[in-house]
């Protein structure tokens, strides 16, 4: 079993910043692709930034230019850097593990983090 812990959500003011942390444990045994999810009240959950297990990085749109997704030292740890916020970032954030076995393929969420933008 993988279990995913978030940490670094909070309240900030418009133009703040935060750091997301997320920290995957239990049966890892390489570096798989990891990115980071938000869902706002009423809306569907969607990709913010994600990481391969190559290095490679996507963003959503919405936040190019101002998040920036990093790996850790320890393969499985994943940051999200959040610059210039804004009240519309305002969300649950979450991390996820992707997982591929062969043909199976195993999604792994931590249980999200709070970011509120307001002043």
């Amino acid at each position: 079993q993988v279990q995913l812990v978030e940490s670094g959500g909070g309240l900030v003011q418009p133009g703040g910043s935060l750091r997301l942390s997320c920290a995957a444990s239990g049966k890892i045994f390489s570096t798989n692709p990891m990115g980071w999810y938000r869902q706002a009240p009423g809306k569907q959950r969607e990709l913010v930034a994600a990481s391969t297990s190559g290095g490679g990085t996507n963003y959503a749109d919405s936040v190019k230019g101002r998040f920036t997704i990093s790996r850790g030292n320890a393969k499985n740890t994943v940051y999200l850097q959040m610059n210039s916020l804004k009240s519309e970032d305002t969300a649950v954030y979450y991390c996820k593990m992707t997982i591929l076995t062969g043909i199976h393929v195993y999604e792994y969420w931590g249980q999200g983090t709070q970011v509120t933008v307001s002043s």
